[in-house]
């Protein structure tokens, strides 16, 4: 198992420790975690473009942006 130094700042540090205390965990468990949140994020995104992209090629589906909604 590799082991990895970061360097936080004093607010980076501050916002770990107020999660480490929130959620009873110790703060690699934290880093840990955020990694597998962040790598399901980037799975779930390209599977809804992949989706996208096929169902504007069937021309049935009409996508609206978060922007478009705002505006209206």
């Amino acid at each position: 198992m590799g082991v990895i130094s970061i360097r936080f700042n004093n607010d980076e540090e501050k916002i770990l420790k107020k999660l480490s205390d929130y959620f009873h965990e110790d703060k690699s468990a934290l880093i840990k975690k955020s990694l597998v949140d962040l790598y399901e994020n980037v799975l779930d995104l390209n599977t809804i473009t992949r989706y996208e992209e096929r169902e504007k090629k069937k021309k049935k589906v009409y996508f609206t942006t978060a922007e478009d909604i705002l505006k209206n």
